[in-house]
């Protein structure tokens, strides 16, 4: 097990979960502890969660909504919040749930010598080898997608010395017993409803006969010499020379409207097809068709930066060396290819979307229920699909939006006799889209969201940005897309100022304080609405032109965008956040959503609009002056993009070092809120820090591709290649003494390229002669050239360094 940069690796087994290594073929995980003489692997499947479909609308919600609009529009926001919060929210969501523990025993005397434990990045492959009474043992665990199984494999470099006994067992009520043909089974059931962990509650988890989810999992051995015994109680191998574990699992889920239990598949025909098709293979036939299906993926992105780094130290190691403020440049691309990897590990088409925790979860109450929470934690999990080439992993969440197109009429409908369809600030398996919190009654500051839908749609047209395929725009964006402008049409109101507003509305998760030093959080028109609104109806407008339908819609649309609130700055020269120029009631808000604008969003731009990029930066300089009080590790994966969109190196760089002191041992993020007893898992800082990184290197976000736009001076020198842009465009990347040396462009849809960056350049086609190019008199740094689908241009300084 040899070293290199895209190696995690420890010299000792993991002692609880937050240190374990993850593996994951998309729809099933595991988290691997690695110990010597008992390994545990604990279990994951993403469909199995609590609860089955059920209708969760509020028939009387509606008979609300005017005179909240009333309160809102006469300034009595308290009054209008605790009606919000009385009468207008809906059930909690379900939540995702642990299945269950793969146990190995070791029959070996000894302690164990020589340790060390890894995930290789490279071949997504968990390895484990330490020495026990003389003879050397290796573990490797791979989750395969191509076959649908977890594989370990334990040998030794002594013929027969591989004897162990495995088990499995899960927090969910279950029972074990020996299959046919040398298979052992467990068959389990999944609650009908559980609790939140932040929910008091005398029956948190609640199982009912003949409700809930069903699963199973199924194990074999395939041993090498020896023998194989199985009865209700495991698997026990003796004197083997190896011997290869095979893990199918599966749920009675049979889609998001169907009851899995009278309605739902049969998981073991699930398992057991799995399991015979596995065993088809050998195991290093297992390995290669893994490593294929992976490489094809993670392989499309390499990043290198050549600075000094502490790679001979493992993992844990280099962390707190990072935390004793020791500098380690190159952690940051392991982080960045950390991220890709986990994104491919969670979200592969045909599965569900990466949640709070991705695919991995140890408990039956799980933080924030490790659902779908959409005010921007399952958005940032997928920033970085498309700019790092992984935009098939887009793809479950936007099977996710087709089926909330679904709930979400229902929901317009009934709370809000609207039409269209509309999603709240979470939503989970069975896809609920109405608002949470009504147990607990609010607070509305979070409950209260109908912009889910909005923020989702703009992943439908990035993915159109980047890809150019009209046939997905046509047949899956557009009709989702059209449908969320429906509702936000229906739901806009005038506001007798001429303006077309959002009543009532929240900036998420934040509260105001009134003139008379009252706090609330419901008023109306929030900056993040409008920014969202604008976003939605201009993708809408333009997705229609392309197509060449929907006039009358379209005509609709702009009328409606026209009368949205602009962009205003405050008082203190910052962005504002609500309608009025409110105080803050928290400074330090974690949330920073009136910058969406900014990022995700470009409708602010450094370059076009310099006056509102000053006052994004007074917003964040001014919240930043509280940091302590709410900031966490999401928020500064937030902050490394956001920078890099004002191409402010030095301060992204800050931010990225202060996440790279955040995480777990094994490099999941730890949401360290200073509010919680206890700090989970939480992968949202891993995606948005990978997203973040490429954000430093490559922006395409304003219709120019921008070359190194905010490019740490800790990099001095550096490659990298596979990277994606909008418009159509493979980009790679090389650099020295902090300036570009070469760009490599590679056109897929035969666009016009334009490209900024920090000095003129040389385009060259692939045969080595010039490109015409044309720049604006007033920006020499700015140039365009016609291209063409599949060539590829290389891009140079002008003036050669």
């Amino acid at each position: 097990m040899g070293g290199n940069n895209l190696i995690l690796w420890y010299r000792r087994p993991a002692s609880e979960w937050v240190e374990a290594l993850p593996v994951g073929n998309g729809s099933l995980g595991g988290m691997v502890f690695g110990g010597a003489k008992r390994e545990r692997i604990q279990l994951n499947e993403d469909t199995l969660w609590s609860g089955h479909p059920y209708d969760p609308n509020d028939r009387e919600a509606a008979e609300h909504l005017g005179e909240v609009r009333r309160l809102v529009s006469a300034g009595s926001y308290p009054e209008a919040q605790r009606l919000v919060e009385e009468h207008m929210l809906g059930p909690w969501t379900a939540s995702y749930q642990a299945m269950g523990d793969l146990g190995l025993s070791l029959d070996a005397e000894g302690e164990a010598a020589g340790y060390r434990r890894e995930l290789d990045l490279n071949d997504a492959v968990c390895r484990t080898g330490f020495a026990l009474d003389g003879v050397r043992h290796t573990r490797e665990t791979f989750a395969s997608a191509p076959d649908q199984v977890i594989v370990v494999r334990l040998a030794a470099d002594s013929p027969g010395k591989v004897s162990v006994t495995a088990r499995l067992s899960s927090l969910l009520r279950y029972r074990t017993e020996a299959g046919e043909n040398g298979v052992f089974v467990l068959r389990g059931q999944a609650p009908s409803h559980v609790e939140p962990f932040h929910a008091a509650s005398d029956e948190p988890i609640r199982y009912e006969e003949n409700k809930g989810n069903r699963f199973e999992i199924w194990l074999r051995a395939v041993s090498e010499g020896g023998s194989v015994h199985v009865d209700d109680d495991g698997i026990r191998v003796t004197g083997a020379d190896a011997v290869t574990f095979l893990l199918a699992a599966a749920t009675s889920f049979n889609g998001f409207d169907k009851d899995p239990y009278a309605e739902g598949k049969d998981p073991a025909i699930l398992c057991l097809t799995r399991l015979a098709r596995a065993t088809a293979f050998t195991y290093e036939e297992l390995l290669a068709r893994h490593r294929a299906d992976y490489r094809a993926l993670f392989g499309r992105v390499a990043f290198e930066l050549a600075a000094p780094g502490l790679a001979e130290l493992p993992t844990d190691e280099r962390l707190e060396a990072a935390r004793a403020g020791r500098s380690d440049e190159p952690l940051a691309a392991l982080f960045f290819q950390f991220g890709r990897y986990l994104l491919i590990a969670s979200s592969r088409p045909g599965t569900q979307p990466a949640t709070l925790q991705g695919i991995w979860n140890d408990r039956l109450r799980p933080p924030w229920a490790c659902n779908y929470t959409v005010n921007i934690n399952t958005q940032m999990n997928y920033w970085p699909a498309e700019t790092t080439n992984l935009a098939e992993c887009h793809a479950p969440l936007f099977d996710l939006l087709e089926e909330l197109r679904t709930t979400g009429r229902e929901t317009a409908r009934i709370h809000y006799r609207a039409g269209g369809w509309v999603c709240h600030h979470a939503t989970d398996l069975w896809r609920i889209a109405t608002p949470s919190g009504g147990p607990s009654k609010g607070p509305a500051s979070w409950a209260f969201w109908p912009m889910g839908g909005a923020w989702l749609c703009g992943h439908l047209w990035e993915h159109y940005r980047f890809g150019g395929d009209e046939s997905f725009l046509r047949e899956r964006a557009y009709p989702i897309m059209r449908e969320a402008a429906l509702f936000f049409l229906d739901w806009l109101v005038e506001d007798g100022e001429g303006y077309l507003t959002t009543n009532p509305s929240t900036s998420p998760e934040n509260t105001f304080r009134m003139p008379d030093g009252r706090k609330a959080a419901v008023s109306l028109a929030s900056t993040m609405d409008n920014s969202l609104l604008r976003e939605l109806f201009a993708n809408c407008i333009e997705a229609s032109s392309v197509l060449g339908i929907d006039a009358e819609l379209r005509g609709k649309l702009e009328a409606a965008r026209s009368r949205l609130r602009p962009l205003a700055v405050g008082r203190h020269g910052q962005l504002r956040e609500w309608f009025e120029d409110f105080e803050e009631a928290e400074p330090g808000h974690r949330h920073m959503a009136h910058l969406y604008g900014l990022h995700p969003g470009a409708e602010i731009d450094r370059h076009r609009h310099p006056k509102l990029a000053e006052a994004c930066q007074v917003s964040i300089e001014r919240r930043l002056l509280h940091e302590k009080e709410d900031a966490i590790g999401w928020c500064f994966a937030w902050l490394i993009s956001l920078f890099a969109r004002l191409e402010e190196p030095d301060r992204a760089h800050h931010y990225l070092v202060k996440l790279l002191r955040n995480p777990f041992p094994n490099l999941f993020n730890a949401h360290r809120h200073p509010k919680l007893t206890f700090y989970p898992l939480t992968v949202e800082a891993n995606f948005g820090a990978t997203a973040g990184i490429a954000e430093l290197l490559l922006q395409s976000h304003a219709g120019e591709l921008r070359l190194l736009p905010a490019l740490p001076k800790q990099w001095p020198e550096g490659r990298i290649r596979g990277l994606r842009a909008r418009g159509g465009f493979a980009v790679g990347l090389e650099w020295s003494g902090g300036a570009l040396l070469r760009a490599e462009i590679e056109s897929f849809g035969g666009r016009p390229c334009r490209i900024r960056s920090v000095a003129p350049l040389r385009v060259r086609s692939a045969s080595g002669g010039e490109v015409d190019v044309t720049s604006p008199p007033e920006e020499p740094n700015v140039c365009e050239f016609a291209t063409e689908a599949g060539r590829v241009y290389t891009i140079v300084p002008a003036q050669p360094r």
